[in-house]
C-alpha cells in the first residue's frame, strides 16, 4: 500500500475524508500468520506452529484497478467503529450500494455515509446521532465513488 499518489481533492464539511490513496499492489509483504484463532475470553492452550504467510494487500484487496483507500476525517460513523485517523480500503468495482458504508461525492466534496434508499430516495444515513441524515435531491450533483470493504486503524 504506497500512499506516494496521495490525491487532494475537495473534503466533504463535516471532515469525513482527510486524504485518498490509489492501491498499489505490485509488491508483496507476506508476514506471519498464525491461523489459530486467539481467545478474547479465556485463554486456550496456544499452537505454536507457523501455519502459512499473509500478504495485507492480498487479504484486503480484492480488485486493484478499482481501489483505493481514503483516511477518515471527523467521527460521523464512530458507532459502527469508523474513527477519526482509520484508513478505509474502498472499491470502486462493487455496485450494490443498499445498506453498505459508501464514500460519496455531494456537490463536488466527499462523504464516508450508509447508502439506503426509500421510495426512490437515496439517502445517506451517519453512524453518529450527532449528523442528520442527507437525503439526496435531483438538485445535487451526486456519485457513489465505491464501497468501504475494510478499515484499517491503530490502537
Amino acid at each position: 500500500m504506497k500512499n506516494s499518489n496521495s490525491s487532494s481533492l475537495p473534503i466533504k464539511s463535516d471532515g469525513s475524508i482527510s486524504k485518498i490513496w490509489f492501491a498499489d499492489n505490485s509488491q508483496g509483504l507476506e508476514l506471519p500468520f498464525f491461523e489459530t484463532k486467539v481467545q478474547a475470553g479465556f485463554p486456550s492452550p496456544a499452537e505454536d506452529h507457523l501455519e502459512q504467510r499473509l500478504d495485507l494487500n492480498s487479504l484486503v484487496i480484492e480488485n486493484p484497478s478499482a481501489t483505493f483507500f481514503v483516511r477518515v476525517a471527523g467521527e460521523s460513523m464512530k458507532d459502527i467503529g469508523i474513527t477519526d485517523g482509520d484508513i478505509l480500503v474502498v472499491d470502486r468495482s462493487i455496485e450494490n450500494w443498499e445498506n453498505r458504508i459508501v464514500v460519496a461525492v455531494i456537490d463536488s466534496e466527499f462523504t464516508i455515509k450508509r447508502f439506503t434508499s426509500q421510495n426512490e430516495t437515496v439517502i445517506l444515513e451517519a453512524e453518529n446521532p450527532d449528523y442528520p441524515v442527507i437525503e439526496i435531491t435531483p438538485e445535487m450533483d451526486f456519485s457513489v465513488w465505491g464501497v468501504v470493504r475494510w478499515t484499517l486503524k491503530k490502537l
